[in-house]
């Protein structure tokens, strides 16, 4: 994960300030050095950020620190996401990236209020990922909206829609067009010929994924309204029905008990199925989502009294630029003996060997269910049928995916921690027991042994 290193300028300008500088680690391989197009007055810069003085001194100086600080802290946020998304940077492209940052009206030279929605849109998204408000995994759920609303238009005969013509009436029949897609497939093949099988529709969409992609389109729209290229988002007039097209319902969480995780530490399980059973366990460790797992190396791990950890920006909650604070999650000595089994056997630093992205036979899903079939972890679950509205019941192993190892990480957590307010000192959901006490890495470490059933090496 990409570091930054501020310093400050020995120049001073006719204003009496100074630029900030930056040292920006992006990998082993790659620092770059550049300037932040950020002034400051040199005695309020200390310890590498920006001081404020307790009141106005006359002269403005607390409001422009403070205007300051809040820009170098987005600006420092963007640069790291950008980082992630484009590894082998040179400082030109870097130069540019912040330029674009603080002027990015030099760029935008498309007249908005003739440009066809879909092609803003895409243009937003691409801009959104060159300066680090998103990542590429969530670039991803955009383009394939994108795509959505592109055979939506054509289909409708409304190919080139403007956003000045988008309205609520359209959002409402694209959600429809949303949840039957798949009858149109046979219709109108030529719109479908790029896609394969497995990303057709074939079937009625959840409510939760066209909740998902409306939030997704919602989130442009929010942003046109806030840059003034609209007055107000269309979402803002559907009224009572936008709670019911946008409200995402979810089933009950399925995760492994104890018995169950304890089955896979304890039994022995064939040797093409021992790198999944291996991964699986380590993520049930870190209880990490999967987007974050894949991208840990050897960087990632970090030592505190003696106790191993694993700490990173997670992707999911990060990428709007507004959580800048990195989880610390204990290394306990099941997740550690397998690194260590590990190290040495891969290349890139990386800290395991990881399964590729996709659902296929090769893909990290597929091989938790074969494992999970392997160890006869056949418990029934309830899994809402929307079709239907009723529940049907399958085996844990046939809805098993990397969501397993993040909830079953929680769930084990979840049974060894004292209810903070059980002692009836204050009511529930108070804030101030949070105020009062703070878990440190060692308490986090002897509660997840305890969870995991390991000893603690302390």
């Amino acid at each position: 994960m990409a570091k930054i290193d501020i310093t400050i300028s020995s120049l001073v300008n006719e204003n009496g300030k100074s630029e900030l500088l930056l040292r920006v680690n992006v990998n082993r391989n790659v620092r770059l050095r550049v300037k932040s197009g950020i002034y400051v007055y040199p005695n309020r810069f200390k310890n590498g950020a920006i001081a404020l003085p307790r009141a106005e001194d006359g002269k403005g100086t607390r409001k422009e620190m403070l205007e300051a600080s809040n820009t170098l802290s987005n600006l420092t946020v963007s640069i790291i996401n950008f980082c992630e998304a484009h590894t082998d940077l040179s400082k030109d492209d870097l130069t540019l990236f912040i330029d674009k940052f603080h002027n990015p009206e030099k760029y935008a030279k498309v007249d908005e209020e003739q440009e066809p929605l879909c092609e803003m849109f895409q243009r937003y998204v691409n801009g959104w990922l060159d300066t680090g408000i998103i990542g590429t995994g969530r670039k991803k759920h955009y383009d394939v909206v994108i795509r959505e609303l592109t055979r939506f238009f054509i289909i409708n005969g409304m190919d080139g829609c403007s956003v000045k013509d988008f309205n609520k009436d359209i959002i409402l029949k694209f959600r429809e067009f949303l949840r039957t897609e798949y009858k149109l497939v046979d219709k109108y093949p030529a719109l479908y010929l790029d896609m394969n099988n497995r990303n057709k529709p074939s079937k009625e969409r959840s409510q939760n994924t066209i909740a998902e992609k409306l939030l997704l389109l919602q989130a442009f729209m929010v942003e046109l309204e806030s840059n003034d290229i609209i007055p107000v988002s269309p979402f803002r007039k559907i009224g009572k029905e936008k709670e019911a097209i946008m409200k995402q319902q979810y089933d009950e969480p399925i995760f492994l008990t104890k018995a169950e995780f304890n089955t896979l530490l304890e039994k022995e399980c064939p040797e093409s199925l021992q790198r999944v059973k291996d991964l699986f366990i380590v993520q049930c460790c870190f209880g990490c989502r999967v987007g974050d797992f894949r991208r840990f190396t050897f960087d990632n791990i970090g030592i505190e009294e003696g106790i191993p950890y694993i700490h990173y920006l997670p992707q999911k909650t990060h990428r709007d630029g507004l959580i800048r604070t990195e989880v610390k999650t204990p290394i306990i000595s099941i997740a550690y003996d397998i690194i260590m089994k590990y190290k040495g056997e891969l290349s890139n630093n990386a800290l395991l060997p990881y399964y590729p992205d996709g659902n296929g036979e090769t893909g990290y899903n597929y091989q938790i269910k074969k494992l999970l079939e392997f160890y006869e972890i056949n418990r029934k679950v309830a899994i809402f049928n929307t079709t239907l509205g009723i529940n049907e019941y399958q085996f844990v192993y046939e809805v098993a995916s990397s969501k397993l190892a993040r909830k079953t990480h929680v769930d084990l957590m979840n049974k060894v921690q004292i209810d903070k307010y059980a002692a009836g000192l204050h009511k529930r959901g108070s804030s101030a027991v949070d105020r009062y006490t703070q878990l440190g890495l060692k308490e986090k470490y002897i509660l997840m042994c305890a969870a995991f059933g390991c000893e603690p090496t302390l």
